[in-house]
């Protein structure tokens, strides 16, 4: 035994003055830290400890030179990342799309379209440094966006929405597309609201008309008809007639005079909007069309269970995107903001809930038709 504790020794001592390949030589500069020292105690002899390398060092230091570069604003960005990664993150900034840069993370909106402005304005970016000369890119938030080009977010595939969950009767994909312009149309329990809406995301017309038959004694179809029928008279030319499709539950009795309103409403539209067409000119797609309410609520997240919430807050949302964005996500005319500035406020007697369901429906339909054939 004393034989083996003196052959442990010699080779620990050896293993200190060992040349470059020395396990427990000190590092040279640049090289790993040296290893924690760690021991073990001999059987025999209690007081004769042999040290060996404490391997949880170990992988610790090598785990940490595999770590994203942390956000230390007192480093440069080019020493953050290797000569590799840089070029990996300068090909994506210097090429891609604004379309494609939005899906990096912290990119989406204006922060990909301003990447694209000064890449032309001022050429390819040569550093990593330089990005943060883009507006609304500083040092923290540049670190975010490096990391996630490198190790990008694998997102789960979204289903791809069906063109006939949302809109009755089926209509060819092609027809939709070739639309210039829609007119969304909601009916309230005393208001009929719509809006005029182009390919370009551009508000034409967008109010609502006061029907003060409806909902009112015995429920005469004169008196409908001509409630309606204003309405119609005052509605401008579109490729399609969108008209929302509620989602009354038929369980619930006591909404049965409402539901019987909307219905009746529904069907005096399809009637007066509907060309009447002959048989001979069945290839023409049919003018008017129904969206479903609950698409629609899903789609901007208004849905608590299977009840929809109010989508005012929406609609403020949108009017104040249009001014200040540079790529709203509708364009609003000055004219329609001014007139609906206040329309939609809390508590505001107006009664603008009609105009913010025509306003989304109008908006739902163009994006989900987008989404449906991405």
């Amino acid at each position: 035994m004393w034989v083996a504790r003196r052959f442990l020794s010699l080779l620990v001592k050896r293993a200190q003055f060992a040349g470059p390949s020395g396990l427990f030589r000190r590092p040279q500069h640049g090289s790993l830290p040296e290893l924690e020292l760690r021991y073990l105690q001999c059987t025999c002899c209690w007081r004769s400890r042999v040290p060996v390398a404490g391997f949880e060092t170990l992988n610790a230091t090598l785990s940490s030179t595999s770590e994203p570069c942390k956000e230390d604003a007192t480093r440069p960005l080019d020493a953050c990342y290797t000569s590799t990664q840089r070029d990996a993150i300068l090909q994506l900034l210097n090429n891609a799309t604004s379309t494609e840069l939005a899906c990096v993370k912290l990119l989406r909106g204006r922060k990909s379209v301003n990447i694209v402005e000064y890449r032309t304005k001022n050429g390819p970016f040569k550093t990593l440094e330089s990005v943060v000369n883009v507006p609304l890119l500083k040092h923290k938030s540049a670190v975010i966006v490096f990391n996630s080009i490198l190790n990008p977010v694998k997102k789960e595939r979204k289903v791809r929405i069906q063109l006939a969950k949302f809109i009755r009767p089926e209509v060819d994909r092609s027809w939709l597309e070739d639309a210039s312009s829609i007119v969304s149309i909601v009916c309230g329990t005393n208001k009929i609201a719509w809006a005029h809406v182009d390919r370009g995301m551009t508000v034409l017309d967008w109010r609502q008309l006061d029907c003060p038959n409806f909902l009112r004694g015995t429920y005469l179809a004169s008196a409908y008809l001509n409630d309606v029928s204003s309405a119609v008279a005052l509605l401008p030319l579109a490729d399609f007639y969108i008209i929302e499709k509620s989602s009354i539950s038929v369980q619930n009795t006591a909404l049965f005079p409402v539901m019987a309103h909307m219905r009746t409403v529904e069907a005096m539209l399809f009637a007066l909007l509907e060309p009447k067409n002959s048989p001979e000119e069945s290839n023409i797609p049919p003018r008017v069309l129904n969206m479903m309410r609950t698409a629609v609520g899903r789609h901007f997240g208004l849905m608590v269970g299977e009840a929809r919430t109010s989508g005012a807050q929406t609609v403020r949302q949108l009017m104040t995107e249009s001014v200040t964005q540079k790529l709203p996500r509708i364009n609003f005319p000055q004219e329609l903001l001014v007139k609906h500035r206040n329309s939609f406020q809390m508590g505001s007697r107006r009664g603008g809930e009609e105009l913010c369901d025509a306003l989304l429906q109008a908006v739902a339909f163009y994006e989900l038709l987008s989404e449906s054939s991405s």
